[in-house]
């Protein structure tokens, strides 16, 4: 085993035992969240155990992803198992989309006739939830970046933790003016970040599923530089797109003057290497012409 691999398996290793850790940790805590905001007849705690027990689907899947993403690739499956992850990433946003709707619902007549909430549990366990989400959040965030499907669920667990965050605030607030109707306010907070959240994924997930450009790829900009390398008289049928959210593809006629194979094979070195210098694309099919 090369050395590559062999690091590259001890990340996949971590990130699979840090989800494990995070999804542990969030699925004991959705049942205490729940039994209390049952109990503290509280709108805004049952959302939130509703919410997160989306992340523990969300971080099961995306467990079940990065073990499929590190299969490798086979007749059957030429570019592998890397948009597994995208499809777990589309499901998570759009049952983040359900929820927010349920929740406005809910919402909506709780601020026509807001019941009685017990405030004092409200914000004791909103904290402790916060805690737990943020530890959580933080467990997954590594990679992220990189990773739609662990984006995904980090996004999750981090809207998580500013919702609780906002739950904290009701629950003060409630103490203090005895005004009930901020309970299912606080619910519409969290239903709205929910949705702005799904909607970036979900976004990025089209685009991907659609083999749209890269947003952050300059068309122009790719052919400017390969036209630069020697030998290299213009280059047209350019595509560029996206096997997962790191893994990006391209294709391209590149026009020369006639000569050797040897030639021809150093032009395509050099493109190789601009592409992945410059652009970050490390798999391209070029065709000589």
């Amino acid at each position: 085993m090369t050395a590559p691999h062999a690091h590259l398996e001890t990340i996949t290793r971590n990130t699979l035992s840090r989800l494990a850790l995070a999804l542990g940790i969030t699925l004991a805590f959705v049942v205490v969240e729940a039994v209390a905001g049952v109990v503290a007849n509280s709108l805004a705690l049952l959302t939130d155990a509703a919410h997160n027990f989306t992340d523990v689907i969300a971080l099961a899947l995306s467990w079940y992803a990065m073990r499929m993403t590190s299969k490798p690739a086979h007749a059957g499956k030429t570019f592998g198992y890397h948009r597994v992850g995208i499809l777990v990433a589309l499901f998570n946003s759009t049952t983040l989309v359900l929820i927010a709707l349920g929740i406005f619902y809910e919402a909506y007549h709780r601020l026509l006739a807001p019941p009685t909430v017990e405030a004092n549990i409200l914000t004791l366990v909103a904290a402790i939830a916060f805690v737990v989400n943020l530890v959580t959040a933080l467990l997954v965030k590594r990679g992220s970046e990189n990773d739609l499907n662990l984006r995904s669920a980090f996004v999750h667990l981090a809207g998580d933790a500013a919702s609780t965050f906002a739950a904290i605030l009701a629950g003060i607030g409630i103490m203090l003016t005895g005004w009930k109707w901020l309970d299912p306010l606080v619910s519409v907070f969290i239903a709205l970040l929910i949705l702005w959240n799904a909607w970036i994924i979900i976004r990025e997930v089209i685009d991907i599923l659609l083999e749209s450009t890269p947003r952050d790829v300059d068309m122009d900009q790719i052919i400017r530089d390969l036209t630069q390398v020697d030998g290299v008289q213009g280059v047209h049928d350019l595509h560029v797109w996206s096997i997962n959210q790191s893994l990006r593809a391209l294709s391209a006629h590149i026009q020369t003057d006639d000569m050797t194979l040897s030639a021809g094979a150093a032009i395509q070195n050099a493109i190789n290497k601009v592409l992945i210098d410059k652009h970050g694309i490390a798999h391209s099919i070029l065709q000589l012409e």
